[in-house]
């Protein structure tokens, strides 16, 4: 079965990875990404710096109204770390990241945005496989609630996502085409287009 499983997402990634190489438009893309984060002014938001194709959250990072911090990662199967980031450069990290350096201030985020490979309706998402935003998900929310924004074109969307136990649910998926949310009902989804 977790053969079945692992074989399964290594398929999906695939062709998610394709189709989010293929990329989309940015200016809708940022114009919801705009619209999702406009009620956490002030919020301590955590962004990324993309890399491998993943969208860009940079121009929502500058223009949010409050701190902004991005991920660490600490090494292998750890949840992520987030320091506080005012502009200064970066150091490179594991796995072609790039981070704050260690002089900056460890901060805890309220909302993250969390880069994937692929997503389906259900909110689920598909990341690298090393379930480091699983993790730190799961760690963070245990102290307070904290809003998981996923970011993605909307090409790489997937039929249905295999999900497991460990698995983080998101609040909402950005794309370039709509912004979807989990409603307050059973997890289903509001699939409202902005900008479409």
């Amino acid at each position: 079965m977790a053969a079945d499983l692992t074989t399964d997402k290594a398929a999906l990634r695939a062709r998610a990875l394709a189709a989010r190489a293929a990329g989309g438009d940015g200016a809708a893309l940022q114009a919801n990404l705009h619209d999702a984060l406009t009620p956490h002014g002030g919020a301590m938001l955590a962004g990324y710096w993309p890399m491998r194709g993943e969208p860009d959250p940079r121009p929502a990072l500058a223009a949010h109204d409050g701190p902004v911090c991005l991920p660490v990662v600490p090494g292998p199967a750890m949840p992520l770390l987030f320091r506080l980031w005012r502009g200064e450069p970066l150091v490179c990290g594991p796995w072609g990241t790039s981070h704050p350096s260690d002089s900056a201030p460890l901060v805890e985020p309220a909302v993250v945005i969390v880069p994937l490979v692929g997503f389906d309706l259900r909110l689920h998402r598909l990341g690298y496989g090393g379930g480091f935003y699983d993790r730190t998900l799961e760690k963070l929310r245990k102290h307070a609630p904290v809003t998981a924004i996923g970011l993605a074109w909307a090409a790489q969307a997937l039929p249905e996502i295999p999900d497991e136990p460990t698995d983080q649910p998101l609040d909402m998926i950005v794309t370039d085409k709509t912004i979807l949310r989990a409603s307050d009902s059973g997890g289903a989804v509001d699939r409202s287009v902005d900008n479409a």
